[in-house]
């Protein structure tokens, strides 16, 4: 055996770090790292939202419905893709609503979440596509942070493996496979995700950057990439899953999931970009709901982030004033004409 395997491998924190108590309030670490995921993806596509010059408010205004929208959808998409937990022979129908023991199902959450931001977003006369495109670096971002919540419950690791970053697992806990021996190393398809998801955050940003990518066309690029990344971290996997046959293969849900996503962002993304070169980029807003010009804002699909950024309400003063000074002119000389000189 190689003396380095002695010292090699990612342990798992004990199982009293799973959850913690504040007097009678149970905390559990998986619901601190979903939380967490959530304010980080919340901070930056507001950052990305103000740069756009749309309404710094909206923003929150379209989270309040997609955040509880997106949560209920990845728990009923993991309830539905690992059903005998919970119908099976031994099920408990209790677990369900049960979140913090784990289990969110990111595309429920994408699925049902993008009813709620459309909802919120009709509400805030803003275009579904537009606040897709500002969140989905952060979404990505959520999910890397999100996924350490599986490091805490030791779950949804991968097979065994003796590579040095092999993740240690409890023999005593609920998860560790049946015919393993004790000391078993599992790949870390958690810290796989984790990680694949960061470099996704950075490609995001930088493809935005340099293209502007508008009209939904950054959402199917986040929904390619991550999809293409959970493909093979799925494969690794070994709990336990719906398994689904396809034309004499039989896979986990989720990679077919993984599989018809791929292929539908790649399509959907190549449409949108015919469809942007035609016909240009478009309002960031619902038609009808474009703020006026003169505000600076309504200008803002047409400009730089940074432009747009920068763009105050301070204008919008100005034909005000104007006219309250010639008001006060006009009252002040009433035998004026307006012939006699031009007006204050």
């Amino acid at each position: 055996m190689n003396p380095l395997s002695v010292y090699a491998g990612i342990p798992s924190p004990p199982a009293e770090f799973s959850s913690f108590s504040l007097g009678p309030l149970t905390i559990h670490a998986y619901a601190l790292c979903i939380l967490a995921g959530i304010m980080i993806a919340l901070w930056l596509t507001s950052r990305r939202w103000k740069a756009r010059g749309l309404p710094e408010e909206s923003v929150w205004d379209i989270a309040i419905w997609a955040i509880p929208f997106g949560i209920i959808g990845g728990r009923l998409y993991h309830v539905i893709s690992s059903p005998d937990a919970y119908f099976g022979a031994d099920g408990d129908l209790s677990l369900i609503p049960q979140i913090w023991r784990g289990g969110l199902g990111i595309w429920g959450a994408v699925a049902l979440g993008a009813v709620g931001a459309w909802i919120g977003c009709r509400r805030a006369g803003i275009k579904l596509s537009t606040f897709a495109d500002a969140a989905a670096p952060g979404l990505l971002l959520a999910q890397a942070v999100g996924r350490w919540g599986n490091w805490f419950n030791q779950e949804l690791f991968g097979s065994e493996t003796d590579l040095p970053w092999g993740l240690e697992i409890d023999p005593d806990n609920a998860n560790f496979p049946a015919d393993a021996a004790p000391g078993t190393t599992f790949h870390p398809t958690f810290l796989y995700e984790s990680l694949w998801n960061l470099a996704g955050v950075a490609l995001l940003l930088a493809l935005d950057r340099r293209f502007r990518l508008r009209g939904g066309r950054l959402f199917w690029i986040y929904a390619a990439f991550y999809t293409a990344g959970r493909l093979w971290i799925e494969l690794l996997r070994i709990d336990d899953a719906e398994m689904i046959t396809l034309l004499g293969v039989t896979q986990r849900l989720n990679v077919w999931t993984s599989l018809l996503i791929l292929a539908a962002s790649v399509g959907i993304f190549i449409y949108l970009t015919g469809k942007a070169r035609k016909g240009g980029e478009g309002s960031l807003y619902l038609h009808g709901h474009e703020p006026e010009p003169a505000g600076g804002v309504g200008n803002a699909g047409n400009k730089s982030e940074t432009e747009a950024g920068n763009t105050g309400s301070a204008p919008t003063d100005r034909p005000v004033r104007a006219n309250l000074a010639k008001t006060k002119t006009e009252e002040s000389h009433p035998h004026r004409s307006k012939d006699n000189g031009p007006s204050a």
